[in-house]
């Protein structure tokens, strides 16, 4: 009796639990499953470099890049450009400078005479560097994304400072015989170094130091008093520029060499319209596109944003947030590109609402400018307009619809991911099959 309650125990060996690749296990029991995946990715992607490697040879070539700039050695228009944007910036300190002193409360200006000058001048920043990239014959494409970037940072900066002023002037004319002027306009306290800078009110903002300030500031949005650093870190700064000069290398080289052959061997699919040689080139065209954006992300809104906040003691680090853990399509534009998404809520959106406008209506709003700068971007530069960009944005209203109303959790994630991978590369293959056509065709006739 005792032999066989050794050999065969009593007791349960059943317990209650779940499958381990159920969801309600939990998540840590994927961890081999995902380092895996990453693995097999990884693997994949290599074999696929190194095909490229033995089918092409060596693409990359630093002085080539030169050429997307500089087309006539004796003619830099897009250099010349952005040079003379960062020139009229100064300029147009100085005239918005003198027009808010005008505005203020010992002006002489109007409210609407100076908000007409304003709209004016604002008008001018987006159509005078315009019209220059489609007259001008040795602007190239590259060179013509560059400087319209700069010239539109530079409207919606002055926007804001626009806007922030305006509103400290009616603060002040609604509190004026309630409030001293030192409460006339609420101002931010500063966080890391609070003590090494004075708190400004307004009008005290109103000078040429705090406007070249904010121009240079990573931020769209203006204020008053910007959060400061108390030092600069030089480890920090340095460790911020090696990543800069390193990606900055890489990106070339992986466009040279992986995206450009893929490109053009994708242009005989689409003038075939073999439809299934064309999903098999966007499918290739994925990775290395993703993967590139990626590392643009990395290098713009981490290593540069942050290097220049270092330089100048700028204190609010937050250019982007958990975009990668979004779970539906709303939350994505909302934190893959915060300074961006700060400006349109506070100076677009939030407006829109205390207007009376409907919710949906204001957010539709809100896409339909930015899908305006995507093609702004995109289409002058190529001197070609089939609003390909501006559709890809206002697609995003449809589905950020289904995937909120539809999907949830890992599913929306999932949705997400799928979008920026595969919908990137089909607006890239639009506009260089466009731009192919076109071309061609000109040196036909």
């Amino acid at each position: 009796g005792r032999a066989n309650k050794t050999l065969f125990p009593v007791a349960s060996c059943h317990s209650l639990q779940e499958s381990l690749l159920s969801s309600a296990s939990g998540y840590s029991n994927y961890r081999g499953i995902l380092n895996w995946c990453v693995v097999m990715l990884v693997l994949s992607n290599a074999r696929l470099f190194l095909e490229n490697l033995i089918k092409y040879g060596i693409l990359v070539d630093p002085i080539q890049v030169i050429s997307l700039f500089l087309k006539d050695p004796y003619s830099w228009p897009a250099p010349c450009l952005s040079i003379n944007k960062i020139t009229l910036t100064f300029e147009r300190g100085v005239f918005f400078f003198f027009l808010s002193l005008l505005f203020s409360p010992q002006g002489t200006i109007s409210e609407a005479t100076g908000t007409f000058l304003y709209f004016i001048n604002l008008s001018v920043i987006l159509c005078f560097p315009a019209a220059t990239v489609l007259t001008v014959t040795s602007m190239t494409s590259v060179g013509g994304v560059f400087a319209l970037g700069v010239y539109t940072i530079v409207f919606l900066k002055l926007y804001s400072y626009m806007d922030v002023n305006r509103w400290c002037r009616e603060i002040r004319k609604a509190k004026a015989r309630t409030l001293s002027r030192s409460h006339s306009c609420p101002s931010v306290s500063r966080a890391n170094g609070a003590a090494a800078h004075a708190l400004v009110t307004y009008p005290g903002n109103l000078t040429h130091r705090d406007m070249y300030y904010f121009m240079f500031a990573p931020t769209l949005c203006y204020e008053l008093n910007f959060p400061r650093s108390s030092r600069i870190r030089k480890r920090f700064l340095l460790r911020r520029l090696f990543e800069m000069l390193f990606f900055t290398q890489l990106l070339v080289g992986l466009i040279q060499q992986w995206m450009v052959p893929t490109i053009q061997n994708s242009m005989k699919p689409f003038q075939d319209m073999d439809f299934s040689r064309m999903v098999e080139r966007l499918l290739k065209l994925a990775v290395p596109n993703h993967f590139i954006w990626l590392v643009f992300f990395y290098w713009f809104f981490h290593s540069s944003m942050n290097f220049v906040a270092e330089l100048m003691q700028f204190g609010d680090r937050e250019f982007y947030r958990d975009w990668w853990n979004s779970e539906t399509v709303t939350y994505f534009w909302a934190n893959w590109n915060i300074p961006v998404h700060k400006w349109c809520l506070r100076h677009f959106y939030k407006p829109m609402l205390q207007r009376g406008v409907n919710k949906w209506v204001a957010q539709t709003a809100v896409f339909l400018v930015s899908a305006f700068f995507h093609e702004y971007l995109v289409s002058i530069p190529l001197k070609m307009f089939r609003l390909w960009a501006f559709m890809g944005m206002m697609a995003q209203i449809p589905l950020a619809w289904f995937v909120g109303r539809f999907l949830r959790g890992n599913y929306g994630n999932a949705a997400m991911w799928m979008s920026l991978i595969i919908g990137q590369p089909i607006a890239v293959l639009m506009y260089v099959h466009d731009y192919y056509v076109l071309h061609s065709s000109q040196v036909l006739l």
